[in-house]
């Protein structure tokens, strides 16, 4: 039956009405923050092209990631950027670099959360791409055999989840197997699965100090055209091991998360992009926004199109914004 048995409105007509027919709602536990770790001591220096977002060194980590963990949120993922690069990217597997040694602190010293890895060697090879070059081309099975070095110092030091993100074929399996191997059976790994090469990366390349190595990544990232080539790395992914994959970008993907979460029974994360959220900080400031509803609009949509985790820049503004709404 139609109008005037049917009124649609007669749902929407308070806010009270609102809140207990509302399909998808946004929690703290949703919610995965990002953090650069920088060498050095006593740094915290605001990213220029991430505001409220920080480099910190080491010994800087623990207040910053106390404020995070009380204010409710479960996890973050680490990013290294190291002074020193080489071809290789051989830093990424020091027992002592930048990830190992934040993650060793971080679990000492606030144990019930969840720290996450990143895992790629573009931040730590001087040409920024993710993988050893052979003739100007990265050489698949040569960085999986680098990949299995990193993977394992970053479980010896602790990590709970160890997210590969170069788009390498085999990525998983190979991860998996060393940490079979090694006896870290309940390591998991959270798999880019989908990432796409995409323009809206630019303030992450920034912030993560390879913005002026002039690098091609679509060899081995996904192209932005392509929708069923998604759901075939993901497959792979999860036949090779992965216990959580990833749609990144997020915001100009949700069709992708869409098509992942009617096909796969598996745990979605999306990256909620750098680009994604310089694009509302820079329209907030000038005013053409509401920054706090424009947040929570952008993230409502992520996890409505079928994501269950998302790692966002804004981790601590919905963290107060869902405060002062409770």
């Amino acid at each position: 039956m139609a109008f005037p048995i049917h009124r649609m409105r007669r749902l929407r007509r308070s806010e009270g009405i609102r809140r207990i027919v509302r399909e998808t709602k946004i929690s703290i536990d949703d919610l995965i923050s990002p953090i650069f770790v920088v060498e050095g001591t006593n740094v915290k220096r605001e990213i220029k092209s991430l505001p409220g977002n920080y480099h910190l060194s080491v010994d800087k980590l623990i207040p910053e990631a106390t404020v995070l963990f009380k204010k409710g949120i479960p996890a973050v993922i680490l990013f290294g950027i190291p002074e020193k690069k080489d071809e290789f990217g051989s830093g990424a597997y020091n027992e002592d670099g930048l990830v190992q040694k934040a993650v060793k602190v971080l679990k000492a010293n606030i144990p019930d959360l969840i720290v996450i890895t990143d895992l790629c060697l573009c931040e730590y090879t001087s040409h920024g791409l993710c993988g050893i070059l052979t003739n100007n081309y990265i050489d698949n099975d040569k960085t999986l055999r680098v990949i299995e070095k990193v993977s394992l110092s970053h479980a010896n030091a602790g990590a709970d989840i160890i997210a590969p993100s170069g788009m390498i074929d085999g990525v998983v399996k190979t991860i998996r197997g060393v940490l079979d191997e090694n006896s870290f059976y309940n390591t998991l790994i959270l798999s880019y699965s989908s990432k796409y090469a995409s323009a809206f990366y630019g303030p992450f390349r920034e912030a993560v100090k390879s913005a002026s190595i002039k690098v091609d990544k679509r060899t081995h990232q996904m192209d932005f055209s392509n929708s069923d080539e998604a759901i075939r790395e993901v497959a792979i992914d999860i036949e090779e091991g992965a216990d959580i994959v990833m749609v990144k970008p997020a915001l100009a993907y949700l069709d992708i998360i869409s098509r992942l979460r009617e096909k796969f029974n598996i745990p979605i994360a999306a990256y909620n992009v750098s680009g994604e959220y310089a694009m509302i900080k820079s329209a907030a400031e000038k005013g053409l926004i509401d920054e706090e509803k424009a947040i929570i609009e952008v993230l409502t949509c992520i996890k409505r199109a079928g994501t269950d985790l998302i790692i966002t820049y804004f981790a601590k503004d919905v963290a107060k914004i869902l405060k002062e709404s409770a």
